[in-house]
C-alpha cells in the first residue's frame, strides 16, 4: 500500500468511521457520510480495519471502499456542487 496515496491527503485522517449496534458501518469524509456499508460487506471491512497496524492503512481502507476518491476529484465535486448552485 505504500505507493498508493502519492499526494499525502489520508495523513489529515479525513475519513471517519461509525459502526452502529446492528454493525452497520457509515463511512464520512470530512464529516459528511459518503458510504453505508451493511451485513457481509460490513464485517469483512471492519475485520480489514480491526488488521491495519496504522491509521493511515485504515485511511487508506476507508478510501478504497468509498471507490470515487481514489482519483482525487474529492476537492473537484465539492467545489462544482457550490458553483451550480
Amino acid at each position: 500500500m505504500g505507493n498508493m496515496d502519492k499526494r499525502k491527503r489520508l495523513e489529515e485522517e479525513v475519513f471517519t468511521y461509525r459502526v452502529t449496534k446492528n454493525s452497520t458501518i457509515f463511512i464520512e469524509y470530512n464529516g459528511k457520510t459518503v458510504t453505508t456499508l451493511k451485513g457481509k460487506e460490513a464485517e469483512k471491512i471492519l475485520k480489514r480495519i480491526e488488521q491495519a497496524s496504522t491509521d493511515h492503512e485504515v485511511q487508506l481502507i476507508l478510501a478504497k471502499v468509498t471507490g470515487n476518491f481514489k482519483r482525487g476529484n474529492e476537492k473537484n465535486a465539492s467545489k462544482k456542487r457550490h458553483e451550480d448552485v
